[in-house]
């Protein structure tokens, strides 16, 4: 009995991909909120990068700002995914931790990348 409860159960689960989930409680893609979202998510991976290439570096968020001309508090803002940063900032940032940068600009159909 235990088993065919157990078979029950699993033919009532469905299974979901992120997408359909995303836009389902976030919304669809191209929509002002699913874009707003998936910006501060980049934006949020992008301060995680940061932190863990300073670590790997052995430098303080004070040491990477002095480097760059920034106080130790403007390093843990963007480590801590403010979203007021401008781009300049942040190639210093790499700049300093000498680490390459690029970009890849999607369009419809097509794909530009960009090497800094």
């Amino acid at each position: 009995m235990n088993l065919k409860t157990n078979k029950m159960e699993a033919e009532e689960l469905k299974m979901f991909t992120l997408d359909q989930i995303k836009n389902e409680f976030i919304g669809e893609k191209g929509s002002e909120k699913r874009n707003l979202y998936e910006q501060e998510l980049q934006l949020e991976v992008l301060g995680d990068l940061i932190k863990k290439v300073r670590l790997e570096r052995n430098l303080t968020q004070e040491e990477l700002g002095k480097l760059i001309g920034v106080q130790r508090a403007q390093i843990s803002k963007l480590e801590n995914n403010t979203t007021n940063v401008t781009l300049d900032t942040i190639l210093r940032v790499f700049s300093a931790l000498k680490a390459k940068v690029s970009f890849n600009v999607e369009l419809e159909n097509n794909t530009i990348q960009i090497a800094g």
